[in-house]
């Protein structure tokens, strides 16, 4: 059989025909691509020493590092599993993830929050990274070189979609990883000398989307811990950097930090935002940035299903598929519903994953039929192009973060004062939407508005948690769900995705 091409794959021949390429910059450190693939190699034995086979999980625990694309690249050559977790995650739901994905290795930073889950076996970050890699062998591991790991098997894991008050940690392959990035990049028109910051965090798809199909193209990847407007600026700058993580609220906050100029950021070719923005960068005129970026997407396609880029004064709002996927509008009973009216948009093809870890029954139900049920309502309009209308099951945005009400309304539930409980979005002018509950007091219970959303922030991460809260006698109900509709009317919900 002939052998396939994994991310380990990309990287050696990087390694190959791109030795004077920076591969990574992270701060003092600066990896050329054949520095990297050494790197990996040896992290890929001192995994193998700790059990890492292939199918086993490891779990970053931290901040955006180079570690993290280090950790995927040694994963895929053991054939074992990556999967960056979200660091603003509550104590409970760490615990979830940890008992979920039972990682044989954890590399973490140190945090209030993962402290009094660590065990003697965490590796820490920074020094005790360094020194667990250093440890591993310099010489090939299986994989390393022609061997025989299989491009279909996941490699990386990233927990999303919480819709049954759960979250469940999507799988994607090497091959579904590749796929999307030879899209994205032709779409993004990325070329030699490509630079991409890291500025939104690794476990969301969008920046891990970017920085693999930096990868794929042999660019340069800068990573920043978090966000923060003034160092965006400065390593804009430093590295010329061709594109960061950045959306409306970021932007705003990087023209502020560089008001007056004190930055070079016109290597930053980017979309048109604002007039100040505008001035200090260059617009990029790429199909990707073209009038608007992005489409639809969702982690399950590994980033981007749809792209605007694809579909240029088009009528649908979420542009064309990608061209390695197929993309039908279904109705219940499977059938595809005729063009201009609204079913669930399913899809198939290269770039889509492998399943939900540790989910048969679930898996079952969103690849019936031979295809994959995003749970996202749609449309395709008369010319072709695809419409988004909204989550099938409802999902509040906030900023750009997704929530689902029923993962909130499950911890609030678990309050003592709290019979029953509901969660809408409401219009947020800095957010587009915030999370408002609706709560039902036990009889003779009393609680107050600070008391609801402290308990919320204690089991969830911050983001989640309520700005509003009302206090009700009852949740107007559908049968044993409540009645969003009726809930919104009243409590002034909406700006849902799609609206």
């Amino acid at each position: 059989m002939i052998h396939q091409l994994t991310l380990s794959d990309v990287l050696a021949e990087h390694a190959r025909s791109r030795p004077g390429v920076t591969a990574v910059v992270d701060g003092e450190l600066r990896l050329t691509y054949p520095e990297l693939d050494a790197r990996v190699t040896r992290l890929a034995g001192a995994l193998a020493a700790r059990g890492v086979t292939a199918g086993e999980r490891v779990l970053w625990l931290g901040r955006n590092d180079h570690a993290v694309l280090e950790l995927l690249l040694a994963s895929s050559r053991l054939g074992a599993i990556l999967c960056p977790a979200n660091w603003r995650q509550s104590a409970e739901e760490l615990s979830f993830v940890l008992s979920d994905l039972a990682p044989k290795v954890v590399v973490w930073e140190e945090s209030e929050v993962a402290a009094p889950l660590s065990g003697e076996d965490w590796i820490l970050a920074g020094a005790g990274y360094e020194a667990f890699l250093a440890g591993g062998s310099a010489g090939s591991v299986p994989g390393g070189f022609a061997g025989d790991a299989d491009d279909t098997a996941p490699v990386l894991a990233l927990y999303t979609a919480a819709f049954d008050g759960r979250p469940n940690a999507a799988l994607l392959s090497s091959a579904a990883l590749v796929a999307h990035s030879t899209s994205l990049l032709v779409v993004r028109q990325m070329e030699p000398g490509f630079t991409f910051l890291n500025s939104g965090p690794l476990f969301h798809v969008g920046t891990m989307m970017f920085c693999l199909a930096t990868l794929q193209i042999g660019g340069t990847n800068v990573f920043t811990p978090a966000f923060d407007p003034e160092e965006v600026c400065r390593l804009v700058d430093a590295e010329k950097v061709t594109q960061a993580f950045l959306f409306g609220q970021m932007i705003d906050a990087v023209v502020k930090a560089n008001e007056g100029g004190k930055y070079d950021l016109t290597s930053l070719r980017f979309v048109s935002h604002s007039a100040e923005w505008d001035a200090m960068t260059s617009v990029d005129d790429s199909p990707w940035c073209r009038s608007k970026m992005g489409g639809y997407g969702q982690t399950e396609v590994a980033g981007m299903l749809t792209f605007l880029g694809l579909a240029q004064g088009a009528a649908g709002f979420a542009g064309r598929p990608s061209p390695l996927v197929q993309v039908r509008i279904l109705a219940p009973d499977g059938d595809e519903v005729p063009t201009g009216e609204v079913g669930e948009i399913c899809a198939r093809g290269k770039s889509l994953f492998s399943g939900y870890f540790n989910r048969p029954e679930l898996n079952e139900a969103k690849t019936r039929g031979g295809w994959h049920h995003t749970g996202d309502l749609g449309r395709r309009e008369a010319d072709g192009t695809i419409t988004f209308i909204g989550p099938r099951l409802r999902m509040i945005k906030s900023g750009n973060e997704n929530i689902y009400p029923a993962e909130v309304e499950r911890v609030l539930k678990t309050h003592p004062a709290v019979a029953d409980a509901a969660v809408i979005g409401v219009p947020d002018e800095r957010w587009r939407q915030a999370v408002k509950a609706v709560v039902v007091l036990r009889d003779g219970a009393t609680a107050s508005t600070e008391e609801i959303v402290e308990h919320a922030r204690d089991g969830l991460a911050s983001y989640k948690k309520p700005r509003h809260v009302d206090f009700v006698t009852a949740i107007p109900k559908k049968g044993f769900t409540p009645d969003y509709d009726a809930l919104d009317a009243a409590h002034g919900g909406g700006g849902y995705p799609g609206t």
